[in-house]
Order: structure tokens, then C-alpha cells, then sequence
């Protein structure tokens, strides 16, 4: 499951009916497109082929390289860890890309940025597969993010704008399909591909599948450009954006390596985070065309509704990214089979998705977002009680279990968000919404790799402390090794790495379980929320809007 992308994550999903439906999760449709006639025929066939394949492959990049990490890790010399980065950096680039979507689409116009964005995102994808070191492959990953943030919201806007407005419904089921499908998809790709060729290949995958959906897009599409217009840009608060955000995920990647704040390079960065913020925030409220409207915040309902998105898919990224690595590293899973362990969680997320679209213009979503935190807690307090003995079987239970959560995650709790803003403003809320999502996934797979690696140090002391040597079960086991013909350097050898198998087991233990409580305090974020009006009312207006 996801993971890249902290971006788009494994979980995006989109509602079955128009009537209640919420901005997708990666960004708002970029401005309504011109009123041109609908498609028809092989053209609709080939419009609708060409976005879902598109959609299809960002989605799928964002899953396919969790399962990956300790291969791409190993052949490129550095530490698992280290090789989180390769999730984190794409993150925070595709959030940072997010909001300048509708700024871009009027400058360019809707059908060429999504073009260029489906190439570029294929030329920076076969740069990924040539990188020959963590640094390059973090530099090209960082230029994916980038180029990936206008595909998903501009795909919506082209395929609504591709169907009669009757069938709006049925657009948005075809395209939540495939960002429901790409998540289960992707960790058994990756997996594989990973096991029987090599991991450059996840990202060679692209490649065809780009080009393909690239040139069908511009050769149905091109006739059907939106209006370009010169508009200023907030140029010095995108500086500020991308410094504070880049300053912040660097001192969070690198904290552990470095020794934190023993280290000035660390020092530098937070002073640089904390400055470049304050400047930002202060920039942004009185610029007259900023890049991120923090007005919004001013909003009961966009201020909890983000929060709570934003935390909660911090906790869900973070774990997402996790289980695979304490998987493959100390259970002895391969890439392969990991990704099996993590693929079922989109069997009830594509069962239930649909009925959520349905009835979350009915039901509270509140009730529907407090459901989902319930069972996310429960999920990762089972996942707590895993030790060295747990099966497949037992591993596989809550993954299957989350895919319902995941159904009643995002429409809910967009929905909450973006409720009682007005409908010329939803494009700028839920591209602000999605921006603090997915940056705070990327932060939440660092957070939570290097709370891992510093619980399991502690864990792997109290092991050891009792353990003296030459006498009691450490002197029988190392006696025992010895016996079958190892050396003393070998079964000293042996017996860390049980113990490292122990302590880094109870550190997940120890996140999931963390986890687990986080969530259920999120429930009360939720409840401060104001309930959207029932369906056919304002909130249909406004989920609409999103579109």
C-alpha cells in the first residue's frame, strides 16, 4: 500500500455518485473546463481509457516501491531507514506541486498540463530506474512529486467535462476504480518485479504505460483546451513554501543519522523551518493572490476537518510504510509475498467505497469518520500484539480489516472539510486540504522509521542487560551454535541478530500500538465539526463544487 506517494496514496478513492462527492483526495479539479460538447463513441471510449490509465500509474507509483525499500536499500548501500527517502521526497514534492495546479491550468491550459505532467512524469520515472546512488534517486523522485501534482485533479476535470452531465455518476465511478484497484495492485507488482527482475523496473513500468496514455489524452483532447490566461504568481511565497517544507522533511530524515540537535547541520535546518514558516504565514495572509489561502483556517469545520484528515493519514502512512519493512528485514519475507500481506486491504475498501459515496450526503459523516478511526485503532492495536511466531494468516487479518476503515477515511472527512465553503473556493480547499495531507504523510514515514529504530536500540538493551556471558541460557545457546559447527564470532553473531529480530519486533509493537491510541483521540477533532447539510442541500452543492 502506499506509500509514495505519501501523494496519492494506495487509499485514494472516489465516490460512485455525483450527487455527494467529494474533491479527490490528490487535488482539486483545477477550474471548471470550457463548456464543450460531451464525447462520443470510440473518442469517450479511448478519452476515458486514457485518463483512468494516467490515473491508474500515478496511484500505482505511490504503492508499487513500498515493498521495494530494502532492495532498492541494499543494492544502493545504504540503510532501510535511509531508504524511506525514496517515499518521503516524493511526497513532499507532489504536496508542494498541489496547490500551484489552478495557477498552472490557467496559465497553460487544462489538456497541455496534463499532457506534459503524464511525459514528464514518464521522463523522470525512467530517470528514477537509471539512478545509480540514494542521492540521484532521491533527486529524481523529488522532480516526479513535482510533475505528478496537476495529473489526478486535472484527470477528474477532463473525464467530467468528457460525459453528459447525467452520467457525472457514472465518470466518477470509472475513474475511482482505478485509484481503488492501483493500491492492491501495486504492492504484488512491486513485489514481484522486485524478486524475479530488479526494482528499476517499478519505475520502467511507466514508461509504456505513460506514453500510451499521454499521446491518446492529446490526440482526443487537444481541440478541447480550457482558456489560458497570464495570471501573477506568488513567486516569494513559494520560495517560502518550498524552504520551510524542504528544511522541516530534511531535518526529520536525516535527525537520526546525525544525532539531532548535537549536530549544526540539523540546528540549521530547524532554525531555517521555524523562520522560513513565520515569514510564510505572515506572507501568505496579506498577499492579495497568495499561493495557499490560510483564510480558510478561519473556517470551524476546514480547520478540524484538515487536522484531523492530516494527522490521521500521518498515522496511516507511517504504519503503511512500516509493516512492510519489519516484514521483509527481521520476518524473512520476500518483497513478493510482502506485498501479498498488504494487497487485500482494498478488497472492502472497493466493496464499500460505493455505498459511502452514496450515503454520506444521508448519514452523518461524522458517524461514518468516527467508524473509520474505530476500526483503524482496532487494526493497529491487532497489529500490536504480532511477535517472531505471528503467521501470514494472522498478519493478513488486519490488513483485510482496513480496507473498510480506508472506505470511510477520506469521503467523510473531505466532506466534513470542505463543508460550507463557498463553491468558488473549493478548488483553493481542497488543494490547501490535500497539500497538509499529503505533506503530512511524508512526515509521518519519517516520524515513525525513526521512532522504530530508536525504541527497538532501547528494546535491544533490556534484552541484552541480563545476559552475561558464560553463564545461564546465553552460555547454552552459545554452546549449542558452537556444537553445530559455527564459530564463536558466527554464533555471537546469531544470537544478536534473535535479539534484533525481538527488539525491532516490539518497537513496531510499540508504533502500532501508539498508533492505535492516537486514533482514538482524533475522534474528538471530528465531533467539533459542524454536520454538513443532508443531501440535495448545501452539502451537495458544495461536494459538487469540489469538481
Amino acid at each position: 500500500m502506499t506509500a509514495a506517494n505519501p501523494t496519492a496514496d494506495p487509499a485514494e478513492q472516489a465516490p460512485a455518485k455525483a450527487a455527494p462527492a467529494v474533491a479527490a483526495p490528490s487535488g482539486p479539479p483545477a477550474g471548471p473546463p470550457v463548456a464543450y460538447p460531451p464525447l462520443k463513441g470510440t473518442a469517450l471510449l479511448l478519452g476515458t481509457l486514457s485518463l483512468s490509465l494516467a490515473t491508474f500509474m500515478n496511484v500505482l507509483d505511490s504503492s508499487i516501491a513500498n515493498v521495494s525499500i530494502p532492495a532498492i536499500a541494499g543494492d544502493l548501500g545504504v540503510s532501510p531507514g535511509q531508504g524511506t527517502w525514496v517515499i518521503t521526497s516524493f511526497g513532499v514534492a507532489n504536496a508542494i506541486s498541489v496547490p500551484l495546479t489552478g495557477w498552472l491550468t490557467q496559465r497553460f491550459g487544462a489538456v497541455r498540463l496534463f499532457t506534459m505532467s503524464v511525459l514528464l512524469f514518464v521522463l523522470t520515472s525512467w530517470l528514477c530506474g537509471f539512478a545509480s546512488s540514494l542521492e540521484m534517486l532521491v533527486f529524481f523522485r523529488v522532480l516526479q512529486g513535482l510533475v505528478a501534482g496537476p495529473m489526478i485533479p486535472l484527470s477528474q476535470t477532463l473525464l467530467l467535462a468528457s460525459y453528459p452531465r447525467a452520467l457525472a455518476g457514472t465518470a466518477l465511478a470509472l475513474w475511482g476504480v482505478t485509484t481503488l484497484v492501483a493500491p492492491v495492485v501495486g504492492p504484488l507488482l512491486g513485489g514481484w518485479i522486485t524478486d524475479n527482475i530488479s526494482w528499476p523496473w517499478i519505475f520502467y513500468i511507466n514508461v509504456p504505460v505513460g506514453l500510451l496514455a499521454g499521446l491518446l489524452t492529446w490526440g482526443i483532447y487537444h481541440q478541447r483546451e480550457t482558456p489560458i490566461r497570464k495570471l501573477p504568481i506568488d513567486t516569494v511565497g513559494l520560495t517560502l513554501l518550498v524552504l520551510w517544507v524542504g528544511a522541516l522533511q530534511l531535518m526529520l530524515d536525516k535527525g537520526k543519522e546525525l544525532d539531532w540537535f548535537a549536530s549544526g547541520e540539523i540546528i540549521t535546518m530547524a532554525v531555517i523551518a521555524v523562520v522560513a514558516f513565520a515569514v510564510f504565514l505572515v506572507w501568505e495572509l496579506t498577499e492579495k493572490h497568495p499561493v495557499v489561502d490560510l483564510k480558510l483556517f478561519k473556517g470551524r469545520n476546514f480547520t478540524f476537518g484538515a487536522l484531523a484528515l492530516s494527522v490521521a493519514y500521518a498515522l496511516f502512512f507511517g504504519n503503511v510504510v512500516l509493516l512492510p519493512l519489519w516484514l521483509q528485514q527481521w520476518m524473512g519475507y520476500t518483497a513478493t509475498s510482502a506485498g501479498m500481506a498488504l494487497a487485500p486491504v482494498g478488497v472492502f475498501a472497493i466493496l464499500l467505497t460505493p455505498l459511502v459515496g452514496k450515503k454520506v450526503g444521508q448519514w452523518d459523516p461524522r458517524r461514518m469518520a468516527t467508524g473509520a478511526f474505530v476500526v483503524f485503532s482496532t487494526v493497529l492495536w491487532m497489529r500490536s500484539q504480532f511477535t517472531v511466531q505471528t503467521d501470514f494468516i494472522h498478519i493478513l487479518i488486519p490488513t483485510l480489516l482496513q480496507g473498510a476503515a480506508m472506505a470511510f477515511f477520506f469521503i467523510p472527512l473531505t466532506t466534513l472539510t470542505l463543508a460550507g465553503i463557498a463553491p468558488e473556493r473549493i478548488p483553493a480547499a481542497a488543494g490547501l486540504s490535500n497539500f497538509v495531507r499529503i505533506t503530512a504523510g511524508a512526515m509521518g514515514t519519517s516520524i515513525a522509521t525513526t521512532l522504530w529504530e530508536s525504541r527497538a536500540a532501547m528494546h535491544h538493551a533490556h534484552l541484552t542487560e541480563g545476559l552475561v556471558q558464560g553463564q545461564g541460557v546465553f552460555a547454552q545457546t552459545l554452546d549449542g551454535l558452537v556444537a553445530s559447527g559455527l564459530t564463536q564470532m558466527q554464533a555471537l553473531a546469531q544470537i544478536n541478530r534473535l535479539i534484533d529480530q525481538q527488539a525491532f519486533t516490539r518497537a513496531a509493537d510499540d508504533i502500532f500500538l501508539g498508533s492505535a491510541g492516537l486514533f482514538l483521540l482524533l475522534i474528538g477533532l471530528i465531533w467539533l465539526t459542524k454536520r454538513p447539510a443532508r443531501a440535495g442541500g448545501a452539502a451537495a452543492d458544495t461536494a459538487a463544487g469540489a469538481h
